[in-house]
């Protein structure tokens, strides 16, 4: 039975890699190939649009947070820090984000600090701009509405501002050598202080308008921790010695635009590998676990973590205290020469 469906897989990509010379000729002809002979795709299609609906369906709300809101204060404080600042400007999005912002400040649990921060960015910007403006006036009185909030310094700021570090090109260097795949670790759990503390320098990564649409779900568990780790391919032979696993998933709920659908998997990838540094000044090891898009895992993945179809894992995380004597890959790296490429408009 097994060599029978080996042989029928075999049989449909032959026949599949026939069709590819006809199907890239037009965009057309490849979306029929897609159609009738690969759904390779057809579950992220599928998943992208509950997203959309999720999102309209709900303002641009996400339970505590709001990806809305968060777009639209950060574009503010992106014009306020303009060389020159003009004189007006987020006219056409400045009553929906006032707007946006009420409804946020009335919704319970709603982050507190994403509210602080929205006020002192909307009071900086109405301080700012010509008030002469019907929009402008029409925003700000609702505004006004909203009982003032407290305010931790979170407007613009100057570049010389910025927090002070001591970390050297060197330091940072061995750190980045010392980060390795671990997949041998101590029978040893992980803190949940630490586990706050690296997810606090994760989430200070670089993330497209500051939406930071990603979660780290912590699989807890022992039984279920072994079941969760295995689906993944990569994992064969030590997913029962992983001590904590993290999932990180990417919300395309945050995103109404098919043209944004990669998003999720840039900003995650961006605060995974601030995770992964971070575990390391905390004696903590990690392996990064690469997650393949397909059907039927996408599903029994999405059942075991209680995801909805627009929540999508983008990778998995083994995190622990890794054993003196485990084996690490030796793994080499590109240097800067093999991966800098430099290209002039004469090329």
């Amino acid at each position: 039975m097994i060599a029978f469906k080996k042989f029928i897989k075999k049989l449909i990509h032959n026949a599949q890699k026939c069709c590819w010379p006809v199907a890239v000729q037009s965009r057309f002809l490849t979306r029929l190939y897609y159609c009738f002979f690969d759904r390779s795709f057809g579950y992220e299609q599928q998943a992208l649009l509950k997203a959309k609906l999720a999102y309209f369906r709900n303002g641009g709300v996400q339970e505590k947070s709001s990806s809305l809101l968060r777009r639209n204060i950060h574009r503010l404080e992106k014009g306020l820090i303009m060389e020159p600042r003009r004189d007006l400007f987020a006219l056409d999005y400045i009553q929906e984000t006032v707007e946006t912002f009420v409804k946020a400040s009335k919704s319970e649990g709603f982050s507190t600090s994403e509210l602080n921060w929205a006020f002192s960015v909307l009071t900086a910007y109405f301080n700012a701009i010509k008030l002469s403006n019907s929009i402008v006036k029409k925003a700000q009185k609702i505004f006004l509405s909203v009982e003032s909030l407290e305010r931790d310094n979170c407007k613009p700021y100057c570049s010389e501002s910025r927090v002070n570090h001591d970390v050297s090109y060197d330091s940072l260097l061995a750190l980045s050598k010392a980060r390795r795949s671990t997949r041998w670790f101590l029978d040893k759990s992980v803190e949940a202080e630490k586990l706050e503390k690296v997810v606090s320098v994760a989430s200070q990564a670089p993330s497209a308008c500051n939406r930071q649409p990603f979660e780290f779900v912590v699989v807890e568990g022992e039984s279920f921790r072994k079941k969760v780790a295995k689906l993944p391919g990569g994992t064969v032979g030590f997913s029962d010695n992983i001590p904590c696993l993290i999932a990180v998933v990417g919300d395309q709920s945050y995103y109404p635009m098919d043209r944004d659908r990669h998003v999720i998997y840039i900003d995650s990838g961006l605060a995974s590998m601030q995770f992964m540094l971070a575990a390391e000044t905390l004696g903590l090891s990690t392996c990064a676990i690469n997650w393949p898009e397909l059907e039927k895992l996408d599903e029994q993945v999405s059942k075991l973590l209680k995801l909805p179809q627009y929540k999508r894992i983008v990778m998995f995380i083994a995190l622990g205290y890794a054993k003196p004597k485990g084996g690490i890959p030796f793994s080499d790296k590109k240097t800067a020469e093999q991966l800098i490429y430099y290209v002039k408009e004469n090329d």
